[in-house]
């Protein structure tokens, strides 16, 4: 995790002290939903809604699939740490009906226990990589709800095929479980679309890989935020969020993993400021919305500098 010569020590005392301008001192723009939000049937192309952090709302196909649903305040095991910037733009009992959850690892920041009891609940079906299920049939959801995969296996909900691919990165929620489960990023697609979506990750040849076997994508969310030199290996930064991108032959980016927690030292909106720009160097298409604002792949989107009126 860490690079030669680096203390996780030193590392989590530097965490504790903060860095420079790590959170907002404004108010951060929020599309914030409701009941009445949802509306209608899901969309029959591909329509996603960022909720923050790596929360996505997709609409593909007439179905709807909540990616890596965290809706609470915090990021964590206790109060106090990881607390969220803003209210989250939805409430978990406002959101629509969920067809398939999609878990991409077990850390707290990607796999909220409250949430998930609650669309179990209401009958949403979890695809989740190798291991994790048994967090889930912990929790009391039933075993018919969920589909562990391994790295490259696929399963089908009705429409939509659900691919689990490679990521570089690590799982555990405590002390003593480390990389007990798996971790992923995850394919999904239609007959008509297809999206990726990394989860944390690591830089490494998986991208290409993915983009050889399964590309070209209509959509790409990778993950821009929570960087730092001395853990270059399981979390990429925006310039190489960009060209996984490429690699993974994307058409359009939507940056995540980021505005929604302080996970790292960095500037909270330097990932995007970054992202942005490389984006442009490269000549990738790139959308960047407000939290909880709609996004649909194939209409025009308008991008406006959100986080520089944030002060």
């Amino acid at each position: 995790m860490i690079i030669e010569g680096g203390s996780m020590l030193s590392e989590m005392w530097k965490y504790i002290k903060g860095g420079e301008r790590a959170k907002p001192k404004g108010e951060i723009p929020i599309v914030y939903l409701y009941r009445k939000s949802f509306q209608g049937t899901p969309a029959e192309g591909l329509m996603i809604r960022w909720l923050g952090h790596s929360t996505i709302l997709v609409e593909m196909t007439g179905l709807r699939v909540l990616i890596d649903p965290v809706l609470n305040q915090y990021a964590s095991p206790v109060s106090g740490f990881a607390k969220r910037f803003s209210k989250s733009p939805v409430r978990p009992e406002d959101l629509p009906h969920i067809d398939v959850v999609v878990i991409s690892h077990d850390h707290y920041d990607h796999l909220e226990k409250d949430t998930v009891i609650f669309l179990s609940q209401r009958g949403a079906a979890f695809f989740v990589p190798s291991g994790v299920g048994y967090r889930l049939r912990k929790w009391g959801v039933l075993p018919g709800q969920i589909r562990e995969l391994s790295w490259w296996e696929q399963a089908c909900f009705e429409t939509l095929t659900f691919i689990c691919v490679p990521a570089r990165h690590f799982s555990g929620r405590g002390l003593f479980d480390r990389n007990k489960t798996l971790w992923a990023g995850w394919i999904v697609r239609s007959g008509t679309k297809s999206l990726y979506y990394s989860g944390d990750t690591g830089y490494a040849n998986h991208f290409a890989a993915i983009g050889e076997q399964y590309g070209p994508f209509d959509l790409t969310m990778i993950k821009i935020s929570a960087y730092s030199d001395s853990w270059p290996y399981i979390h990429i930064n925006p310039e190489q969020a960009v060209k996984a991108h490429t690699e993974l032959k994307g058409k359009l980016f939507l940056p995540v993993h980021w505005a929604t927690f302080t996970l790292a030292l960095h500037p909270w909106d330097e990932p995007v400021i970054r992202v942005v720009k490389a984006a442009k160097k490269n000549g990738a298409r790139i959308a960047t919305p407000i939290i909880g604002e709609p996004v649909d792949v194939d209409k025009p989107f308008t991008n406006r500098n959100w986080w520089a009126e944030v002060k």
